[in-house]
């Protein structure tokens, strides 16, 4: 029976020794505490949901300014240092919280300029103090000593030089969504650009180009009198590169890299017996950077042919038949001259 009490009476004790933890971290000592700050953030984020209008704005705004206060007290009490460094875990924490009120918004709370500007101003709350001395009631600015001023410069400056890199990555994603053919290049020359991925054998959107171009080119020639195919294939008629435009403006509109592509074509002929025939070479040509100095351009070749065929009166015509490639060939260098 006394082994009974005394186990019930530890738990008293443990479930008291758990309330008055958590009732001094929930009930501040007094009015002005981190605890308070905290409360009124609450609170202003309870009131902007029922507010409208530019209050709502103004209300939300001061629910930041006393979380990042709340949180800043908070941290700094009994101040945990990121190691290697005399940055407190605190001034991160409240660093990302001000990176995210001043980069932030509605849609996105956390942009890449958050990331971005993360490690820079989490460097200057952590120096903010070494310009103040003094207690909260009198306190004044001082300049640091020589040895605090060094490592002030290089914490901050460091910071600075990671915000940097962050930036470059988010530059390279951008680069790569808008000009996804670059990721068929190669980075081997490259001193600070690491490929994490496999190397996309063949730019997609060069042949998306000819893949989308090839039904157009074949429903204008295929079955058309020969003499009109003959004057389709001139050079100074600019067919091929009308349509090709048209092709890269319809399907690579949402990509920057839309005018780093042109579409030219290249005719020889052929012969086969006493039929004389073409071959159309269409070619997507990238004009943009590329590692080879003479860059690259995707082929597909197209057969014409004659074959007989009768018209609608009865008599007998030639018309045309084309076959292309059903798939699309890399080639390094530039393109053929045009004869």
């Amino acid at each position: 029976m006394n082994t009974l009490f005394k186990d019930v009476f530890g738990v008293f004790k443990f479930a008291e020794g758990l309330y008055a933890g958590i009732r001094k971290v929930l009930v501040p000592p007094k009015a002005y505490s981190w605890q308070t700050f905290i409360y009124l953030s609450v609170f202003s984020w309870v009131l902007s949901f029922f507010a409208i209008g530019y209050i709502k704005d103004i209300i939300a705004f001061f629910g930041w300014l006393f979380l990042i206060a709340g949180t800043a007290w908070y941290t700094t009490q009994d101040p945990l240092r990121v190691p290697g460094t005399f940055m407190p875990v605190g001034a991160v924490i409240t660093g990302f919280l001000v990176s995210v009120f001043a980069f932030g918004n509605q849609q996105d709370v956390i942009t890449p300029r958050t990331i971005v500007f993360w490690p820079t101003i989490s460097a200057l709350i952590t120096a903010i103090p070494e310009f103040i001395e003094g207690t909260d009631t009198d306190a004044k600015a001082k300049i640091p000593k020589p040895e605090d001023r060094q490592r002030i410069i290089i914490l901050v400056a460091s910071s600075m030089l990671l915000s940097c890199w962050i930036q470059f990555y988010f530059v390279m994603d951008h680069w790569f969504q808008q000009y996804p053919s670059l990721q068929a290049d190669t980075f081997k020359r490259s001193t600070f650009v690491v490929r994490t991925e496999e190397r996309t054998k063949i730019p997609q959107n060069g042949a998306v180009i000819l893949e989308k171009l090839q039904p157009i080119v074949e429903e204008q020639i295929n079955q058309t009198s020969w003499s009109e195919v003959e004057k389709w294939l001139l050079p100074e008629n600019h067919r091929v590169e009308t349509l090709g435009r048209q092709v890269i403006q319809k399907n690579l509109g949402k990509y920057e890299e839309k005018d780093l592509w042109r579409v030219e074509a290249r005719v020889d002929n052929t012969q086969s017996g006493y039929k004389s025939g073409y071959i159309l070479d269409l070619l997507s040509i990238w004009i943009g950077p590329s590692s080879n100095p003479r860059g690259y351009y995707l082929k597909k070749s197209c057969r014409i042919e004659q074959i007989p065929a009768t018209s609608n009166s009865g008599n007998k015509i030639t018309v045309a038949e084309i076959k292309c490639d059903r798939a699309s060939k890399l080639i390094a260098g530039s393109p053929p001259p045009r004869r």
